[in-house]
């Protein structure tokens, strides 16, 4: 298999550029999201915040921008609207009370299972138009571009450090 770099990809065109076709497709994503799930009033990152906190409870804010690739002032406004909310609480560590640990509450959870259908549903729409064996390999093809460049994100992502 030739090397990327001996592979000349045809840029001149918008259309053929893959960070304006990842940027678009990131806006199409997040429409079908919110249309999917309007009724809940979460954002993709909220709900990605309350899916970490169900299978990771107690971490700290540094550890949650970590989890899911986004800055600590980013963070603290999600934290912030979710608790609120009634959907996380957020408690001084007993081994160091300047740290403060979220978990998700009884609320949050029954929210984000009462959510599952319908942002499976945003995500099966997005993919729709590829043929199955594709949709998998597509998502396959993204972890792969999302973790050989990770370091170049706001924020890197733990998951591929």
């Amino acid at each position: 298999m030739p090397d990327i770099g001996e592979i000349e990809l045809p840029t001149g065109h918008l259309w053929q550029r893959p960070g304006y076709l990842i940027r678009r497709l990131n806006q199409i994503h997040h429409a079908l999201f919110f249309e999917c799930c309007q009724e809940f009033i979460v954002t993709p990152v909220q709900y990605g915040l309350l899916t970490t906190l169900s299978e990771r409870p107690g971490l700290d804010q540094t550890s949650l921008c970590l989890e899911l690739g986004v800055d600590r002032t980013t963070m603290a406004d999600v934290l912030r609207r979710l608790e609120q909310r009634g959907m996380v609480k957020r408690e001084a560590s007993e081994a160091d009370g300047r740290h403060k640990l979220t978990y998700i509450t009884p609320k949050g959870s029954r929210l984000m299972k009462k959510m599952y259908g319908k942002m499976r549903e945003a995500q099966t729409r997005l993919l729709e138009p590829l043929p199955v064996a594709a949709r998998i390999k597509f998502v396959e093809l993204m972890t792969i571009l999302v973790e050989a460049n990770n370091q170049y994100g706001r924020t890197s992502v733990k998951a591929f450090e």
